[in-house]
């Protein structure tokens, strides 16, 4: 094991500037606060014989296992849910950053990748529709189970417009693509944008607040406050999905 690389030269090769500020190019915490943890972690890993790949497999097992974690009553589940979708954060900073350092890149990392964020958002809101479920009402397994399926739907309407593109020859689509060229739905999505409400159908934000709610089912008793969080993002997921669709086909990304 040689010396660690110098934090500088690392940051260079590893958070290059054009990703980490790309509009899809890295999540809020990353930028906030998640980079500044994951380079030090990066700094050891390089040393090692840990390849990119496993790190996104860690990744995919942190996400979730958070899922799994929100069966655990109480408190307890909520906190090990939060705990483990920072890991996931973490690992998918982390993965990256070692890939870049050693140049090892590969499409099976890729894909792996992609599939970790799915399965993590999905597995974080099924775990909540059992937990809102856990007095005896059934069908907020369901209420559940429509928000996973709404956040994989969502997240496979952006990832098509790639496997589209590339199969009608067409290299990435440029950020700038992504404009509606209809002016209501170009207005609409800047509403959305300006309210932050579509942040939570992400797993790390949403993961967050079921973590407040429990919280509040600890101090009013029942599950009330975890249901109206399930509900309240089953909702706006499915919101989500039909006004994705429509900005994705009303802008020039399929063009």
């Amino acid at each position: 094991m040689g010396a660690a690389p110098d934090l500088a030269e690392l940051r260079e090769v590893c958070q290059p500037y054009a990703k980490l500020q790309s509009r899809n190019g890295e999540h809020w915490a990353g930028r906030l606060y998640m980079r500044r943890i994951s380079l030090r972690v990066t700094r050891q890993l390089v040393r090692t014989g840990v390849s990119p790949n496993t790190l996104t497999w860690v990744m995919v097992v942190c996400g979730v296992a958070a899922g799994a974690a929100l069966l655990v009553p109480g408190l307890t589940g909520a906190v090990l849910a939060a705990v483990l979708f920072q890991l996931f954060l973490l690992f998918d900073c982390v993965d990256g950053e070692v890939a870049r350092w050693k140049k090892q890149y590969s499409a099976a990392g890729i894909y792996v990748d992609r599939l970790g964020a799915y399965l993590a958002d999905a597995a974080l809101l099924t775990g909540a529709g059992f937990r809102a479920a856990r007095s005896g009402a059934e069908a907020w397994v369901s209420v559940g189970l429509a928000a996973a399926l709404g956040i994989v739907l969502l997240k496979a309407s952006t990832d098509l417009v790639d496997v589209a593109r590339a199969r009608h020859g067409l290299g990435v689509a440029e950020d700038e693509a992504a404009r509606p060229r209809s002016q209501g739905v170009a207005t609409v999505r800047r509403l959305a944008s300006a309210l932050k409400i579509h942040r939570v159908t992400n797993g790390i934000e949403a993961s967050l607040v079921l973590l407040a709610a429990a919280v509040a089912d600890a101090v009013v008793g029942g599950t009330t406050p975890t249901r109206a969080v399930v509900a309240a993002i089953a909702a706006i997921t499915w919101v989500m999905v039909v006004a994705h669709l429509a900005s994705i086909l009303s802008s020039s990304r399929l063009r």
